[in-house]
């Protein structure tokens, strides 16, 4: 791949990260998927690497890189698993919370655990009667003297399982108007007493990553805890959201483009009728069709992740990456799986993977509708 925003550094970055992938990660993935569960040991491998929070300052044990390190680790990632998504959650959506919030204490406390892979965070918004409506949540966080009392259930929790730091959206104020004007971060932390798990959800895909409920009871979390200033915690979400959509673009993109390398590999070994699969018209044009949704979708995806680093507003922009490349990304998965035939239906074969871990791509990070939603507005619709 050439990106135009990489430089040689960086690609001698992704051949290192490639190496120890194919050392310490592909050949355990699929003994991964059937525990449902990324290994904490794997995690510090990747923290010793020097493969966690790279853009994280020196001072906090990272090294300050810029995001393409970041890109590389997702592109990467991905290559060999959508179940690896919780790294790059840690890496790019929570520890900038951290990074952008926290006070000095809070850093040092915090993020050199982090990079080291010691500690695993998880952002919990989601809760069993709200999705994209975070306005809406039910979780308070009630100040009593120097520890906020923390109520309520989160779901579909990334890293839920492992998290040892959890950046919790609360409500501070539940009587603020308009409601998302109330809204706090806290960061707990996995022995808080009142804090607990709840189940280790059952997925359709993704089944190494492990997605949970939590459970917050009369949880005291020390006011020292507060991520930036009370009732500006809907603000930095809506900040960070930015970010965090352009994952999920990346992710989509290389599902789609590790897709259509498996599956012309396929077409042309696999033979019916006395010939390779991929020497008939229509399995060639469904290729082609795949190959320049997959082309056009790059070049659009590279545009941003440099307009990105250059610290442009591209909101609209990245919900329309998001919402395309993940629909683009779902299409791919069922014709490469049709172009498999019955072997495709096969779990020894990774199409069938793929095509499981795909979907909930259009669902997190604020569902396709809501893109939608978003760019009409920026539309001026």
């Amino acid at each position: 791949m050439n990106h135009l925003y990489l430089k040689d550094e960086h690609e001698i970055f992704r051949s290192s990260l490639r190496r120890f992938l194919q050392k310490e990660c592909v050949p355990y993935y699929d003994e991964w998927e059937e525990n449902r569960i990324v290994p904490r040991s794997f995690w510090q491998k990747m923290g010793e690497q020097g493969f966690l929070c790279p853009d994280v300052d020196e001072s906090y044990g990272g090294y300050g890189g810029d995001w393409g390190f970041s890109v590389i680790i997702n592109e990467e990632l991905e290559r060999v698993g959508s179940s690896l998504v919780g790294i790059g959650l840690h890496n790019d959506i929570v520890i900038p919370y951290l990074t952008s919030y926290g006070t000095e204490e809070q850093k040092r406390k915090w993020l050199p655990s982090c990079v080291a892979g010691e500690t695993i965070t998880a952002i919990a918004m989601t809760e069993p009667g709200c999705g994209s409506d975070l306005a809406n949540m039910q979780t308070t966080a009630i100040l009593d003297g120097d520890h906020y009392l923390l109520n309520g259930q989160k779901t579909f929790i990334t890293n839920g399982v492992h998290a040892d730091l959890v950046i919790v959206a609360c409500k501070t104020n539940p009587q603020a108007v308009p409601p998302h004007k109330g809204m706090s971060l806290l960061a707990v932390e996995r022995n808080t007493p009142g804090f607990s798990r709840g189940r280790k959800l059952n997925k359709v895909g993704l089944h190494a990553q492990d997605t949970a409920e939590l459970i917050f009871e009369d949880c005291r979390v020390p006011k020292e805890n507060l991520l930036g200033e009370e009732g500006k915690g809907f603000t930095y979400l809506m900040e960070k959201l930015q970010q965090e959509r352009l994952i999920v673009a990346i992710a989509a993109q290389v599902s789609a483009e590790r897709m259509l390398e498996i599956t012309m590999d396929y077409v042309k070994s696999r033979k019916a009728f006395g010939k390779a699969i991929s020497k008939f018209q229509n399995t060639q044009f469904k290729l082609v069709e795949m190959a320049t949704e997959i082309e056009m979708g790059r070049t659009f995806l590279d545009q941003l992740i440099a307009e990105h680093m250059e610290g442009k507003d591209i909101v609209a922009k990245v919900s329309m990456a998001k919402w395309k490349l993940t629909e683009m990304a779902r299409d791919v998965a069922t014709q490469c799986m049709q172009l498999h035939g019955g072997y495709g239906y096969m779990e020894e074969y990774e199409i069938a993977r793929r095509y499981r871990d795909i979907p909930v791509a259009s669902i997190y990070a604020g569902t396709n509708e809501i893109m939608k939603t978003i760019i009409a507005k920026n539309l001026g619709l």
